[in-house]
């Protein structure tokens, strides 16, 4: 894993006041509040300090209309009950899953909250999810910073992370989300967003009428239980090829292997290039919304929300059944922490695990 000590970009323009306002209140009798960010464009990004969870998320069709694109509950109780789904929420410690929710590092053993199925999956049943941040308006800026201290053994992770996520609503209509996070003892960390983005702005409609363009020439393979089933696989003649733009509906519903044990796509592609880069497009032909995701991280888990069961009502109306939204999860690869051939996700003492997603919403 690379680090680096990069500052964030300071924001010059005249920004819009950054509103705030009560949200919710948890089981627990905390009191959640609002973020509203506007950009000088008209766009809106509502970020909650529970989870870090963006709730809602504009951004206009080729008509200049403004719709919400990012899919959640409507009534808030239910992000604090029921966000099984994790919609719109900082993922960590571990985004993806480790098998058997079992690892070790440097030579000791560690076993971690089995939540999904035989595996750990998503941080835990008390993952960054479900905290609560502690936010800040970063001063002159369109941006808020949202902070957490994650406890030595918290979910069986050893160490204490100190984790800080920054939020940025660009006037070129970016949300740019950038993470940072340093630890006392030796760990593992690989953080990520878990947006669901529906750029028809109704989501009761499937995804699959979208575009997916990704620029990977390979994929990982899973077993049954969503764990990587051997190295990387070439998508060149498989459905998991999105070189070009593609429909999502095109092949996901193929009598491939990988496809009915994910029940659609639910894979880890290997992003071609190193650094800053383009990884991949998401493009609604009907409205032209366009969203374009650029990441410094190796890896994207594109995951066409096969597991929504339609027993809430979306913002839009109408259920959120399977596939009416899609995750665009850049990270390190699933399972890393026992896979020598993959990237190290190990973060020592004196380190600054920092990374950078963009996601750029235009119009074609």
């Amino acid at each position: 894993m690379q680090y680096s000590h990069k500052k964030l970009p300071r924001i010059t323009q005249k920004m819009e006041k950054i509103k705030v306002s009560d949200f919710g209140i948890t089981k627990n009798g905390d009191q959640i509040k609002k973020y509203i960010v506007t950009n000088k464009n008209g766009m809106k990004v509502e970020i909650i300090n529970y989870g870090g969870i963006v709730i809602s998320l504009t951004s206009p069709d080729r008509k200049g209309n403004y719709e919400d694109v990012v899919l959640g509950f409507v009534n808030p109780e239910d992000y604090f009950n029921e966000n099984s789904y994790f919609f719109g929420a900082i993922i960590g410690r571990f985004a993806n899953r480790i098998a058997h929710g079992k690892f070790s590092l440097n030579g000791k053993n560690f076993n971690l909250n089995k939540n999904n199925g035989e595996n750990h999956l998503h941080g835990g049943d008390q993952g960054f999810f479900s905290k609560i941040w502690n936010a800040e308006i970063i001063p002159d800026s369109q941006t808020i910073k949202l902070s957490y201290i994650s406890k030595d053994g918290e979910e069986g992770y050893p160490g204490q992370l100190t984790t800080a996520v920054f939020y940025t609503l660009t006037d070129q209509n970016a949300l740019e989300i950038s993470y940072e996070a340093t630890t006392d003892q030796p760990t593992i960390v690989n953080l990520t967003h878990h947006s669901y983005f529906n750029l028809s702005g109704n989501f009761s409609r499937e995804i699959t009428d979208h575009e997916l363009q990704l620029d990977a020439d390979q994929f990982i393979p899973i077993n049954k239980s969503s764990i990587p089933e051997n190295d990387f696989k070439n998508v060149a003649g498989t459905p998991f090829d999105f070189k070009n733009f593609k429909t999502i509906g095109k092949d996901i519903n193929d009598d491939n292997e990988q496809l009915q044990r994910a029940k659609g796509y639910d894979h880890c592609w290997i992003l071609n290039g190193i650094g800053m880069k383009l990884s991949g497009s998401l493009y609604h032909p009907e409205t032209g919304r366009k969203l374009d995701v650029l990441t410094d991280q190796p890896g994207i888990q594109v995951y066409s929300g096969n597991f929504l069961d339609g027993k809430f009502e979306t913002k839009t109306g109408g259920k959120n059944n399977p596939r009416t939204g899609i995750c665009l999860e850049t990270q390190h690869f699933p399972d890393s922490p026992n896979r020598n051939s993959f990237p190290s996700v190990e973060l020592k003492p004196g380190e600054i695990y920092s990374t950078k997603t963009v996601y750029q919403f235009s119009v074609k």
